[in-house]
C-alpha cells in the first residue's frame, strides 16, 4: 500500500476512491454509503421501529410509549435517545403544550409515515418466517447445520 493510501485509511479520510459498491448497492453513489448505514442503523434499531409503529396508530405522550411498547422502559427511551434521534432526522415531531401539568406529545411526520411502507413488509415477512428462522437458529445453536 502506498503511503497516501495508508494515511487515508489511518486518519479515517474518505474512502470514495477505493470503495466500490457492487450488486444491488451499485445504484447508489459510494459517497452515500455512510449516510445509508446511518439511516439504516436509526430505523433498524428495534426501539425506533416500535416507536414508529406505535405512533402510526396515534400520537402519544412519552408515558404512553413506555406502556404501549412491549419491553421498553422510560430508561430505554431516555438512554438510547430514541425519540430525540427520530426527531432529529425528521421522522417524529415533538409538541409541547403550555398546560399545568405540562404535556408533550409525539407524532409521526409525513417523512416518518412514509417509512411505514418499508417497515410493514419487513415486519410481516419476519412474522411469516418465524418458525423456519427459529428452526435454523435452534439447529445452529445446537451445533447441527442444515442445508
Amino acid at each position: 500500500m502506498s503511503n497516501d493510501g495508508g494515511r487515508a485509511a489511518s486518519t479515517g479520510a474518505s474512502r470514495v476512491n477505493v470503495l466500490r459498491l457492487s450488486g444491488p448497492c451499485e445504484r447508489w453513489d459510494a459517497r452515500d454509503a455512510d449516510f445509508i448505514r446511518e439511516i439504516l442503523d436509526l430505523v433498524g434499531d428495534k426501539w425506533s421501529m416500535l416507536v414508529i409503529g406505535a405512533l402510526a396508530v396515534r400520537d402519544a405522550r412519552y408515558s404512553d410509549l413506555d406502556t404501549e411498547i412491549p419491553a421498553i422502559s422510560r430508561r430505554m427511551l431516555t438512554l438510547t435517545l430514541t425519540l430525540k434521534r427520530l426527531q432529529r432526522s425528521g421522522l417524529v415531531d415533538r409538541t409541547a403544550y403550555a398546560e399545568v401539568p405540562p404535556r408533550v406529545e409525539y407524532s409521526l411526520t409525513g417523512l416518518g409515515s412514509s417509512l411505514l411502507s418499508a417497515i410493514e413488509p419487513l415486519a410481516a415477512w419476519s412474522a411469516e418466517q418465524r418458525t423456519e428462522i427459529r428452526r435454523h437458529q435452534d439447529a445452529y445453536d445446537s451445533g447441527v447445520t442444515s442445508t
